[in-house]
């Protein structure tokens, strides 16, 4: 039996080189994924809306009575909600509408929008009806370039 030994000599200075040129592609790699993915933020941008400040009213109408909603905000805040021209009549015909007005003013204060605002099933219509003049407000309200 006739056994061919083969000697390999590697040199320190070319494994040293091979090393930091392999971390360098793999860094080059990741840098490249990294900058190309496209990135969570900018899908979903939450922006932040500006307003003109001021007080801005909606009106609803029940039967032969005026209720107006009224928005007050700053440059980017909803700062208060409230029921102008609620008389007591009005109030004991419809006794849903304070307390639905509470809950979501609320949920709009703390997000800071109309999205996402829950209301309970008994006050279902009532809770639509006082978000659609609250969102009438805020239109009013929009601050729009000029």
């Amino acid at each position: 039996m006739s056994s061919k030994t083969k000697i390999v000599v590697l040199h320190l200075k070319e494994l040293i080189y091979t090393a930091i040129f392999a971390v360098l592609g793999i860094l080059l790699i990741l840098l490249l994924i990294f900058m190309f993915l496209p990135d969570d933020k900018e899908k979903n941008p939450k922006e932040t809306m500006k307003y003109t400040a001021g007080v801005y009213t909606s009106s609803i109408q029940l039967n032969d009575n005026a209720i107006d909603v009224e928005v007050t905000v700053d440059d980017s805040h909803i700062n208060s909600i409230s029921l102008v021209n609620l008389d007591e009549t009005t109030a004991a015909m419809y006794p849903l509408m304070q307390p639905a007005l509470d809950s979501l003013s609320q949920q709009i204060y703390e997000k800071q929008s109309l999205e996402n605002i829950s209301y309970e099933d008994d006050n279902q219509y009532t809770s639509m009806v006082l978000l659609n003049a609250i969102q009438a407000a805020l239109d009013k309200a929009a601050y729009t370039k000029k």
